[in-house]
């Protein structure tokens, strides 16, 4: 046997047994957070590859009994930490974004997430209190969104999506649904529009141009077997220039006339009028029943600022008919998504959305508002002791990004908090910083970290200052 055989030989004998390794362990974190199973199965792992590495005779590998341990376990905690952190926890969002797809999409509001945590146990999500009996399921939801938009129904589905296909395979399928070549969009994740109208089981009829349709293109496309008219919001790119789309009443009238459905697709849900944030285009839902169209669906985790949902309403007897649908049964959402869209509706049945839902007041922060806060913040952390000689930090003039699809060119002006490390990358900082004990999300661009205060809770503000002291101290 030559000499890295033997040493190969030496090292396999000195590797501990997995019941040596769980002993080792008996009084680490790791052991409570993973359990037993887990970790017993981690550690069968960890020493397989020790062993591996032994016998492919890497001459990095300790063969001391100790030091075999000590590499096991190492190796044992990393592997948990990175699957614990691919699980769900909260965090800071200091991007910028608004509405961050990643990041959960919208917060909710203090009074939601109290609903949430109430309606985790048992509750009346399904049940008449009055009546002693099963009751309607969503119904405090359904009148809520009814009041908002002036719509005769309502229901609710899991999101947008589904909220989308649920409306033209219950109302369209074997038939054909007109729309606008304009509107046939791609929407976030390989969500486009012809994909679902295929799978619902209606044909698509394009009509007009990529920036021009007119009313008359949508009247002379439709025939015996025209089941609907579809207008899509397209939310995350906007064509300028020479346009011409039909305004709502002009298509609602035509659908009237020929006893077809108008179906609207509005994307963001907004039940205010958000001009005031400076989104000049986003669709305001209770403006689009008014106008005259039948269906309206709308995610209740965007401008809205709720949970993830896809929200329909409209005209009483088509919600019923959708209502009615198998597929409905399927795509309903949990009582903790009615519990959370119940309190973020009852904020704007009371007029105290804008203050009480997070996204609207943080598209309501001006940006001298912001500028105040940061000058603030850097002072706070410059008086932490040696932080100074750890990280160079100043505040600049930036952009805020609303995010989720909604209003692509609209960029609200910002303050930013600039953060430069002293003696290495500001991609290492940023590394440090998501993966810390509080995650914090920021932006990196030209060699520096870049922190917007407009998607961070004031009281969020003393967690982030810990974590940037932490990882500016980690970094040494």
């Amino acid at each position: 046997m030559n000499r890295s055989g033997e040493t190969a030989v030496s090292g396999l004998r000195e590797l501990p047994s997995v019941d040596e390794v769980l002993q080792a362990m008996s009084a680490a974190t790791t052991r409570s957070q993973a359990g037993e199973p887990r970790l017993a199965a981690l550690a069968r792992q960890a020493v397989d590859t020790v062993r591996s590495e032994i016998l492919a005779g890497g001459g990095h590998v300790p063969l001391e009994r100790g030091e075999l341990l000590d590499r096991i376990v190492r190796l044992i905690e990393s592997t948990w930490l990175s699957e614990y952190r691919k699980g769900t926890r909260p965090v800071i969002n200091a991007t910028g974004v608004v509405i961050h797809t990643n990041l959960g999409r919208a917060p909710l509001s203090d009074a939601a997430r109290a609903a949430v945590a109430a309606a985790s146990g048992y509750c009346t999500v399904e049940y008449d209190r009055e009546a002693g009996k099963r009751g309607h399921r969503g119904e405090r939801a359904e009148t809520l969104l009814c009041q908002l938009t002036g719509a005769e129904g309502a229901i609710v589905v899991n999101n947008c999506a589904a909220a989308a296909f649920l409306v033209l395979s219950g109302l369209a399928a074997n038939g054909e649904v007109v729309i606008s070549r304009g509107e046939l969009v791609e929407i976030g994740g390989d969500f486009r529009v012809p994909d679902v109208l295929a799978r619902s089981g209606a044909t698509l009829r394009e009509v007009g141009t990529t920036n021009r349709t007119k009313i008359s293109d949508y009247a002379n496309a439709i025939n015996e077997r025209t089941s609907m008219l579809l207008r899509v919001h397209p939310s995350n790119y906007k064509i300028t220039g020479f346009t011409e789309m039909p305004e709502l009443p002009a298509l609602a009238a035509l659908a009237l006339e020929k006893n077809i459905v108008l179906y609207e697709d509005a994307g963001s849900g907004a039940l205010i009028d958000m001009t005031q944030y400076g989104l000049v285009d986003e669709p305001v839902i209770g403006d689009s029943i008014e106008a005259g169209v039948d269906i309206v669906s709308f995610s209740g985790d965007k401008l809205l600022g709720g949970p993830q949902a896809g929200i329909i309403v409209g005209r009483r007897l088509l919600i019923e008919k959708l209502r009615r649908d198998p597929l409905y049964r399927a795509l309903r959402v949990s009582k903790t998504v009615y519990a959370a869209l119940e309190s973020t509706l009852e904020a704007y049945a009371r007029s105290t959305a804008e203050s009480d839902i997070p996204v609207l007041r943080m598209l309501a922060l001006s940006s001298d508002q912001i500028e105040s806060r940061t000058t603030a913040f850097v002072e706070r952390l410059s008086a932490l002791d040696g932080l100074e000689q750890l990280l160079r930090m100043r505040v600049i003039d930036g952009k805020s990004v609303v995010g989720g699809g909604a209003a692509p060119d609209f960029h609200p002006g910002t303050s930013l908090l600039a953060i430069r490390p002293v003696g290495e990358s500001a991609a290492a900082f940023e590394r440090r910083l998501r993966t810390g004990e509080m995650p914090v999300v920021a932006r990196l661009r030209d060699d520096h970290v870049l922190m917007d205060l407009r998607t961070v809770n004031n009281a969020e503000e003393d967690d982030l200052l810990v974590a940037i002291a932490d990882a500016a101290a980690n970094g040494r």
